[in-house]
């Protein structure tokens, strides 16, 4: 078998419009490069767990939850809090509801996620376990009703204790009680604004299960226009928008065979409709793709169409596998075969790059985080392609799928 091209799997190379993928067949390098574009700044977490700042047409190579690594793809997203990290401006209301007195807000008091001393430290005070009673850290938004809205924000305990926060939403809605701890973690909220009114986003405290006060730590409040959240977008007096990322256009007709082959991607979506494929046109192309909901297979080679989803969690990470030959056809998931076709099927015309979207020119781009992309031209054994999906123990299974590991006993 020849893997005729590679990408990611802890080697990374990126450069002004282009990321690096390659072909090392014999020891003999030969690149095969992704054209990549954002035509903005974006920002990623880098290998020292600090938020950077990525140059225009530069890919994001982030560590946020995979120590090897991921290329980070996002869609275009502004976000709508105007001031991100100063909260001691009028911009942000501090206050005390019922009982509860309004926060004391100290800016620049310690070393913030991005390595400077940047972060605000908010006292909030809170009397009762009720919303009547709260202090609060907000900022009065405009929504929409059936808007969708994420919420964010990197949050720390001042003194090591764990603290009880809270988001405040649109509609007077709450997020559930979260807990920060002595650890910089980013919380997230997501919602769907139930009237169309102004009211108040940001973040309160409220006296929950006896606890009256939340000395916390704050950076990056963001407030997006989207079903999830994506990377931090620093602002500072206006609302700032990141664009939209590209990855397209890896290999040529020598690297892929479109007789037969196996198409392979370990990959997270972040949106619907995600798909990376393989191939020159809608006729003649695979597509290896996920939601949020499901993931998903689909050949379409010579006009036969061979389609199978499976309900697995798209959000988290898959790896994923087609292999393809006229009469003999198979789809791998995480170590299992979860579908197999006898279509016989011949090529209209050659496959000739990789694209992170469903066809050349198509709006249904990939989003989301990819640890490796891999091509052969020629098709794999049963063992290999579940080999080639699975994880090669317990703790690297656990550590790619960035999970906790919990001792019982």
């Amino acid at each position: 078998m020849a893997q005729t091209l590679k990408f990611g799997n802890k080697v990374w190379a990126a450069k002004e419009d282009s990321v690096l993928a390659y072909n090392d067949i014999n020891n003999n390098y030969k690149p095969l490069p992704f054209d990549f574009a954002r035509a903005s700044i974006g920002t990623r977490v880098n290998k020292d767990g600090l938020i950077e700042t990525m140059g225009q047409d530069i890919a994001r190579i982030d560590y946020t939850d995979s120590a090897d690594g991921v290329l980070l793809l996002e869609p275009s997203s502004t976000n709508l809090f105007e001031y991100s990290e100063d909260f001691s401006v009028s911009y942000w209301l501090k206050l005390g509801v019922g009982s509860a007195s309004a926060p004391i807000v100290t800016a620049d008091y310690a070393t913030s996620p991005d390595g400077t001393q940047n972060a605000t430290r908010v006292q909030f005070d809170a009397v009762g376990n009720s919303n009547a009673d709260r202090s609060g850290l907000v900022k009065t938004f405009a929504f929409t009703t059936g808007q969708t809205y994420s919420i964010s924000c990197w949050v720390k305990s001042t003194n090591g204790t764990s603290q009880v926060i809270q988001f405040r939403i649109a509609g007077s809605q709450t997020s559930e009680e979260q807990t920060a701890t002595s650890e910089w973690k980013l919380y997230t909220a997501t919602f769907t604004a139930t009237v169309s009114t102004t009211d108040q986003f940001g973040m309160q405290i409220r006296g929950i299960n006896s606890v009256n006060e939340s000395d916390i730590l704050i950076y990056g409040m963001q407030l997006e226009l989207l079903d999830y959240p994506t990377s931090y977008i620093a602002t500072s007096g206006s609302t700032v928008t990141r664009a939209a990322e590209t990855c397209n256009n890896s290999g040529n007709s020598e690297v892929f065979n479109d007789s037969e082959g196996v198409f392979f991607a370990d990959i997270s979506a972040l949106a619907d409709t995600a798909y990376i494929a393989v191939g020159t046109n809608s006729l003649n192309r695979l597509l290896l793709g996920s939601s949020n909901t499901y993931v998903r297979s689909y050949n379409n080679i010579g006009g036969i169409l061979i389609d199978f989803t499976s309900t697995i969690l798209a959000s988290k990470n898959n790896k994923l596998a087609i292999k393809y030959k006229s009469g003999d056809t198979d789809f791998y998931i995480n170590g299992f075969k979860v579908f197999e076709s006898s279509a016989v099927f011949s090529a209209t015309a050659v496959f000739d790059e990789i694209q992170f979207q469903n066809l050349v020119g198509s709006t249904q781009n990939f989003y989301g985080k990819t640890k490796e992309l891999g091509y052969y031209n020629t098709i794999l054994t049963d063992l290999e392609l579940e080999t080639l999906t699975s994880y090669r123990n317990w703790v690297s299974m656990v550590n790619e799928l960035n999970l906790n590991i919990i001792y019982n006993g």
